[in-house]
């Protein structure tokens, strides 16, 4: 599938919904909830089994990433800003929840991320994006 080419178009997030999908120990997708297809504009054959950075947005630094699968490798929890693409180049932002999931000996067998809109939206204008910007360069 190829890559969308990104547009200056931001997409709402519902305020009163999660958008949610849970990942192989890989990142492949194999559950997305009816929002996650909405707010991303992918169909569900169009996402499962895909990797969940079909959705990676440029302008999110790298760094962001690697700190988030260290993080939920190592068995803990994640929060961040996300700044997503959807598959027709708009972007949307979300505040992510990312966890892993274990079996019952407590071996992780894959992971689960929530995400809602971001409600801060001066926080994000003021800190997040020049912070990414800064990250980027």
């Amino acid at each position: 599938m190829e890559r969308p080419t990104p547009k200056d178009v931001e997409r709402p997030v519902p305020e009163d919904k999660f958008i949610v999908s849970k990942t192989d120990l890989r990142g492949v997708i194999t559950y997305a909830n009816e929002v996650f297809i909405e707010v991303s504009g992918y169909t569900e054959e169009e996402l499962i089994g895909k990797p969940h950075n079909i959705i990676r947005h440029p302008d999110m630094p790298r760094t962001a990433f690697k700190l988030l699968w260290d993080t939920i490798k190592s068995g803990r929890e994640f929060w961040g800003y996300v700044k997503n693409m959807a598959n027709d180049g708009s972007y949307y932002w979300v505040f992510a929840h990312v966890t892993p999931t274990f079996d019952s000996p407590g071996n992780i067998t894959g992971y689960q991320s929530d995400r809602r809109p971001v409600m801060n939206r001066e926080l994000l204008k003021n800190v997040i994006e020049p912070l990414y910007a800064k990250i980027r360069s």
